[in-house]
């Protein structure tokens, strides 16, 4: 996402990190201590639980269940030419058309009990270098629940790295900001990625973003995090943003390629191609409505030895997902439906206790704190 960490005097402001994207927004107060030398010190959090019920769950997930999307405390310095960002505690990563995973059991699993944090040296007004585990340029999606219009994840996201380990500079010049990034894209421990975006304020209320990335080189290594395919291919976007009065309103276009290699047994090349419109209305300063509608596709076939990048080569699927938002001070809840469909699949790539379903219906609730 095309999220660029300038300079920026935090005092009297919401804080610029985590990101957040609308319908929620963050604490406009948050606690500060005074740490001498090193200036203001701000902590903050996010403390939210989720219950949700699911039609077709795959072996291993479950029809209903309870738990906490994120138990996160957010310790930065904000100001100065030597600032920090620490993320830190559990957290759960639910998308569509994919197992849910327990925040007892996710971060083990991918980004650790420390998803994010780094350490920003800010050089003059318009450019600064951060490097530790920095959030991904990719896409029009964050990584936690509390940063998006919805609590789910779409299914564009699912191809997209999240979270990079890696050093990323970052300049601005009147309407345009720059961003390259230099890491590990799916969190591979192996750093021959490179990443950047360029964003463009067109005026108060449209901007416009291209961003790519992808691997200079070949990783053999994968993990739970890590995508074989995925992490050795390219991707990119365009994202378009509008904002006026009640309305934000957010198509974007992605495609992503892998390449073939026979050393990591892709005996072919394949591709996705895919779109999103992420919208959100917002009745009053307390609740809102977030949508989102998507479809991506995938190239290859059964028979040509393409790699699966999303429901088995040469699927398709396509999502809606509606989101009503009610938010007051730092108090948040709201509900999602969402419904997934899967075309030009086969049993075995699909959902379901068989893997031989083609759709997915998700309820979902989710609500707490962001402090």
């Amino acid at each position: 996402m095309p999220m660029l960490f300038i300079a920026a005097e935090a005092s009297g402001d919401v804080l610029p990190i985590p990101a957040m994207s609308a319908p929620l927004s963050a604490n406009p107060s948050p606690f500060s201590v005074d740490a001498g030398p090193l200036g203001k010190i701000y902590i903050g959090g996010a403390l939210t639980g989720l219950a949700f019920w699911q039609g077709n769950p795959v072996p291993g997930d479950h029809d209903s269940r309870l738990d906490i999307s994120n138990g996160q405390v957010f310790v930065q310095k904000a100001d100065g030419w030597l600032q920090f960002y620490v993320q830190a505690g559990a957290y759960s990563l639910p998308s569509l058309g994919t197992e849910y995973f327990k925040a007892s059991d996710l971060p083990d699993k991918t980004y650790g009990i420390l998803p994010q944090g780094f350490l920003k040296v800010v050089l003059s007004d318009s450019f600064s270098i951060e490097a530790g585990k920095l959030p991904t340029l990719i896409g029009d999606e964050y990584t936690f629940t509390f940063e998006n219009m919805n609590i789910e994840r779409g299914l564009l996201w699912n191809q997209e790295p999240a979270v990079s380990r890696g050093v990323q500079a970052s300049y601005t010049a009147g309407p345009l900001s720059l961003a390259l990034s230099f890491n590990d894209g799916f969190y591979s421990n192996v750093y021959n990625w490179a990443s950047g975006s360029a964003a463009w304020t067109v005026d108060g209320s449209n901007s416009l973003s291209f961003i790519g990335g992808g691997n200079l080189g070949t990783t053999h290594s994968s993990s739970f995090a890590t995508s074989l395919p995925q992490n050795n291919g390219t991707i990119f976007n365009l994202i378009y943003t509008h904002t006026s009065g009640q309305w934000t309103i957010s198509p974007y276009l992605q495609y992503s390629t892998v390449p073939s290699n026979t050393s990591l047994g892709l005996a072919r090349s394949a591709s996705t191609y895919g779109a999103a419109l992420l919208l959100n209305y917002a009745f009053n300063d307390n609740w809102k409505l977030a949508a989102r509608a998507e479809y991506i596709e995938s190239s290859g076939s059964f028979t040509d030895g393409a790699p699966s990048l999303l429901y088995g080569p040469g699927s398709n699927a396509w999502s809606l997902t509606v989101t009503p938002t009610y938010q007051q001070g730092i108090f948040l809840a709201r509900a999602e439906a969402s419904y997934t469909r899967i075309g030009s699949s086969a049993p075995g790539y699909e959902l379901g206790k068989n893997f031989d379903q083609s759709s997915q219906g998700r309820l979902m609730l989710e609500a707490g704190l962001l402090f």
